[in-house]
């Protein structure tokens, strides 16, 4: 099949490469037993959650009233229930969340949010993987992250996310608007 022995040297080590980070990946994510949609009856716990994955983002942008921090019970329970919720579950609890709405053909992502503690071993991921997939219909997902959110910005870089544009909201916050077209 390949022309030149080395040619396929490579492409067996690519495989190979490509199989080991899978699997470490699965070992990451392997403490997160189910990602299913939320029910209403989610709302307060998403909020624990949500309200906990922000404070660092309070704190990096000098502003403890960011709308993630302020928003009700009431107001994710009516997220859940004309959205797609979905939650990341480890046993009972819920250590991730992300909400997507379509407008259009293109899906609005917003609130992924991860459990301080399970952060950094493949939720955030995860849960982007399985929004795309319940909504294999859009032609293009949109989101925004604040500029200085570098962890947020690598992640969805590496699930194919490009910036579109800025926006200045004031003197300390930029916001990055990101798009993936599958």
């Amino acid at each position: 099949m390949f022309r030149r022995p080395e040619a396929a040297g490579t492409a067996l080590r690519t495989v190979e490469t490509r199989a080991r980070r899978t699997v470490r990946r699965c070992r990451r994510v392997a403490a997160v037993t189910m990602i299913e949609r939320a029910g209403p009856g989610d709302a307060g716990e998403i909020l624990t959650v949500q309200r906990a994955a922000y404070v660092s983002e309070a704190q990096l942008y000098g502003d403890p009233f960011i709308p993630p921090l302020v928003e009700s019970a009431e107001q994710v329970r009516a997220a859940v229930e004309t959205g797609v919720v979905l939650v990341a579950r480890q046993g009972k609890r819920i250590v991730g969340a992300v909400r997507g709405r379509m407008s259009g053909t293109t899906c609005l992502v917003g609130r992924l949010v991860v459990a301080p503690d399970a952060q950094g071993r493949g939720v955030g991921g995860a849960l982007l993987a399985a929004l795309h997939a319940e909504a294999a219909s859009a032609r293009a997902f949109d989101l925004f992250t604040g500029h200085l959110s570098e962890g947020n910005l690598r992640l969805y870089r590496r699930h194919g996310y490009r910036e579109t544009r800025r926006e200045r909201m004031s003197d300390h916050l930029t916001l990055v608007h990101l798009r993936r077209e599958p």
